[in-house]
């Protein structure tokens, strides 16, 4: 087994008034060689944004690209034509291919909306783009891992172009559960949302990473009521 810790306190910061951001893996001003990604997980940001902010139009390309948010209402405006609204319970995922412009801006000028954004290096350059958001409220299951996103576009969650596979978990304390890699191959990052959980031995808090490879399955177990993230990706760009 292989293993990296990222604790929360070493991630990258940037914050920009309107735009409160931590990044796991080097992202824009924050660069560490010894960060660059995890397999084809290429970027980790905890953001929070201020009321009646947000970024502007801007583009994107070969990237998978996924939102999860986690409070408040984030709108999002794509040169495909799409304009949605994203809240606490849904997943949003936009294939950049070949090429595509968006924006996403705090819905509301009142509250802090709060949201993960994670890019995936494809398996494949140049697709068509493509955009997706889903409630995940109705699949969730207490003290259990569920999934949210697989390779597959009829498998539950969205899908990406990628072997990949994105699972999350909400737990009660002195609860858990053991996730079985979809591939061996592959590689997992655990990311906590809340809380505070043990990995195979390993003590995690609130917002630390811990990457596992070289390994068929892990235990989870909390140590208090905690929400985790499981991604699961290849290890070879």
């Amino acid at each position: 087994m292989n293993s990296v810790l990222h604790k929360a306190n070493t991630r990258g910061h940037a914050n920009h008034g309107w735009l409160n951001s931590h990044h796991t893996f080097s992202f824009a001003n924050y660069h560490n060689p010894d960060r660059m990604n995890f397999g084809v997980l290429r970027v980790l940001n905890d953001d929070r944004v201020a009321g009646g902010q947000g970024f502007g139009r801007h583009p994107h390309q070969n990237m998978e690209i996924i939102s999860i948010p986690l409070e408040g209402d984030l709108e999002h405006k794509d040169s495909m034509g799409n304009t949605t609204v994203i809240r606490s319970g849904d997943v949003q995922v936009m294939s950049a291919g070949k090429g595509i412009f968006h924006s996403e801006y705090n819905k509301n000028e009142q509250q802090e909306v709060k949201f993960l954004q994670i890019w995936v290096i494809p398996n494949k350059k140049d697709v068509e783009p493509r955009y997706d958001q889903i409630s995940i409220k109705e699949v969730a299951t207490p003290n259990s891992f569920y999934q949210i996103l697989s390779p597959n576009a009829d498998d539950q969650g969205v899908w990406i172009h990628q072997d990949a596979w994105f699972h999350l978990g909400k737990f009660e304390a002195e609860k858990g559960d053991t996730y079985k890699l979809k591939n061996t191959a592959n590689g997992v990052y655990v990311f906590v949302l809340e809380g505070e959980v043990e990995v195979d031995g390993q003590k995690l808090s609130q917002r630390d990473g811990y990457g596992l490879w070289g390994i068929h399955e892990f235990s989870l177990k909390a140590s208090s009521d905690a929400q985790v993230l499981v991604m699961e990706v290849p290890m070879s760009l």
